[in-house]
């Protein structure tokens, strides 16, 4: 894994925002389930206070790594990036060889990384195999089903 994780400045804001949002509201929210559940007794026997510990505990933990997420992150000016090859934040539309059927994906750091948003990371195995290939080259991706083949069709800044 490299030693950065590069974004975009919309999905370093987007990070930085949720961050913000579980320091503040999730942790406040996190203290009042502790609070509550303190008040219902012994806390030996009470599995409510156990389960709002255990969310709190969860809670840090992803505060944490997003910190380390967004500490490791660089943004970059997808201005300034080459086109004529699948590079990190172009959006590149493929072609799969066996069915014909036509994709198109953006490729993004694992943090930004959506399929709902049609945002594949640049580790993914198809993102790994994607990575600097032109246009009209065929892409090898390695899947659970065996090797599938992508045609490269365009390659564009979105």
């Amino acid at each position: 894994m490299s030693k950065y994780s590069y974004m975009t400045q919309e999905g370093y804001d987007k990070l930085v925002a949720e961050l913000d949002d579980l320091k503040t509201r999730g942790r406040s929210e996190a203290a009042k389930a502790i609070a509550e559940a303190r008040e219902k007794g012994d806390l030996s026997e009470n599995a409510e206070y156990d389960a709002a510990k255990d969310a709190q505990g969860l809670l840090e933990l992803k505060i944490n790594e997003m910190e380390l997420t967004l500490a490791s992150s660089r943004v970059l000016d997808q201005s300034e990036l080459d086109t004529s090859k699948v590079v990190v934040f172009t959006t590149v539309t493929i072609k799969n060889m066996k069915n014909n059927r036509e994709m198109a994906y953006q490729l993004v750091s694992e943090a930004e990384a959506n399929l709902k948003e049609k945002k594949i990371s640049v580790t993914s195995p198809i993102g790994q195999g994607l990575l600097g290939k032109k246009i009209g080259e065929i892409a090898d991706v390695t899947t659970p089903n065996g090797v599938v083949q992508f045609e490269i069709m365009n390659i564009e800044l979105l």
